[in-house]
């Protein structure tokens, strides 16, 4: 009898644990569904197309779109850009910006400030701070952010025009992290390492470099440095 009890209780631990693999294994492919949908366009700009079509941050958008949801994380030209918004703005578009890209802006906007959340076409979108804590680009008292999409079952992070701040240490259950490495005016390639260790997305994707400031060289430091530690994608600009 004891015999037998042993053998259901093995024959349970190994369901148990054929399950877990296989949802673990499940949850590897989903994560590489949700990279495959962001596409880069370059600096901080990504299409998100996954049910609804998300931008962030227009910039040297090259062709006519039509965007669901369009995020700003703040007013620099290379971020809150007129032209570049109405390539891919339609009557039904979106825009979540900081207020102070409002008055820039046509159409459907609804302005946030770092800790609020709102809810746009079955999307959830939190405001988090993004500013520098060694340079005077972005100062804190701007207000200005970086969001958390809330998509499918899925947290992309995108950090906006930041260093790595205290706030990063409380994010919790991120999937993808979009993190700027080129350094100057955001993280360098080393402070977005240690960021994304801190965040421990189960992807990092690296961005902010390539236009105005940083090289590829930038990500591929941050692929390096995070070696056995947490993933990297490198995107190519799909424009």
């Amino acid at each position: 009898m004891k015999k037998l009890l042993h053998i259901i209780v093995l024959i349970i631990f190994c369901v148990f644990l054929n399950s877990a693999v296989a949802t673990s294994a499940k949850n590897i492919q989903e994560v590489q569904s949700m990279v495959n949908a962001l596409h880069w366009l370059g600096h901080d700009c990504f299409k998100i197309v996954k049910d609804v079509v998300i931008y962030t941050d227009p910039f040297n958008i090259k062709k006519q779109d039509k965007a669901d949801i369009i995020l700003i994380t703040h007013e620099h030209f290379d971020h809150c850009s007129p032209d570049d918004i109405k390539k891919i703005q339609t009557k039904d578009t979106v825009i979540v910006a900081t207020a102070d890209c409002a008055h820039r802006l046509g159409g459907t906007v609804h302005t946030i400030k770092p800790h609020q959340t709102i809810t746009i076409k079955g999307i959830t979108i939190q405001a988090v701070p993004a500013y520098n804590t060694n340079k005077q680009f972005h100062p804190k008292a701007k207000g200005w952010v970086g969001y958390i999409i809330a998509l499918q079952g899925f947290r992309i992070y995108l950090a906006g025009d930041t260093d790595y701040i205290p706030e990063m240490n409380s994010l919790q259950n991120i999937d993808i992290a979009l993190l700027p490495v080129s350094g100057t005016y955001v993280m360098t390639a080393d402070e977005a390492a240690q960021a994304a260790i801190a965040i421990k997305p189960k992807v990092a994707i690296p961005m902010h470099y390539g236009a105005i400031v940083g090289s590829i060289a930038d990500a591929k430091k941050f692929e390096n440095l995070l070696k056995g530690k947490v993933d990297v994608v490198i995107k190519e600009i799909q424009q």
